[in-house]
């Protein structure tokens, strides 16, 4: 087994306004248990990862429901955008830690594989900047106007989904993050970051079921990968 250690940071402040529901998605029930178990339970189970840090929001009212005891899970408060709550957990690490491997996982990707992670921790361990999951698009791709009136169709030759994890140093992504909030840059995922400083991340294939939850679609289509993963 690769021997490369890292921690893992896990953002889970947002409330998903698109799913439509009374609960943030992350706590939603999927196949006997939360949304936001499934995507810790990788980490938790994999003896390189050090430690795993949740970022909740302020007034979460959920996260105690959970019962999760581990001795590598601890939990610290975010911010209102992704960008803010991954800058808490990467500040709640050691100061000593700049030049160690992190992981950002979303709370709502319940599907991460096991051998995904050993793709992007293999491919990326002596890389000097860093890597993220992808997959690549297979969809035609359409840019409209505020109307959805189409008005180009984009070529899809070399386009991808970014996933996560996203795996970077945790100085570096640091650094990176509070240069977005100064540019006043709300990123959406980590990797942006850090192309908005000049670095070029890896992008490394991973599986296409690695879902995000967004909408009660989803949720079914978990299930089913989930149920996949266990045969």
């Amino acid at each position: 087994m690769l021997n490369v250690r890292y921690s893992a940071v896990i953002p889970a402040a947002g409330v998903g306004r698109r799913m439509g529901s009374a609960i943030p998605k992350q706590y939603l029930p999927l196949a006997g248990k939360s949304v936001l178990e499934w995507a810790l339970d990788p980490f938790l189970a994999d003896d390189r990862c050090q430690t795993v840090t949740v970022v909740i929001a302020e007034d979460d009212a959920h996260w105690s429901g959970l019962s999760l005891n581990h001795p590598k899970l601890s939990v610290t408060i975010g911010g209102h955008e992704r960008v803010h709550s991954v800058l808490a957990g990467l500040q709640s690490l050691q100061q000593d830690r700049n030049d160690e491997w992190v992981m950002v996982h979303d709370a709502a990707r319940p599907c991460l594989h096991r051998e995904d992670m050993d793709k992007l921790l293999f491919e990326t361990q002596h890389d000097p900047v860093g890597g993220i999951l992808g997959s690549p698009i297979s969809d035609t791709l359409k840019f409209t106007d505020d109307d959805k009136r189409i008005i180009k169709t984009i070529p899809r030759a070399n386009m991808w989904r970014a996933l996560t994890p996203q795996l970077f140093r945790v100085g570096v992504l640091h650094s990176a993050l509070q240069a977005a909030l100064i540019s006043q840059s709300l990123v959406t995922d980590e990797s942006a970051a850090l192309e908005a400083q000049g670095f070029q991340p890896k992008l490394i294939e991973g599986r296409s079921d690695n879902l995000k939850i967004t909408t009660p679609a989803d949720l079914a289509l978990a299930a089913c990968v989930l149920a996949a993963h266990r045969q």
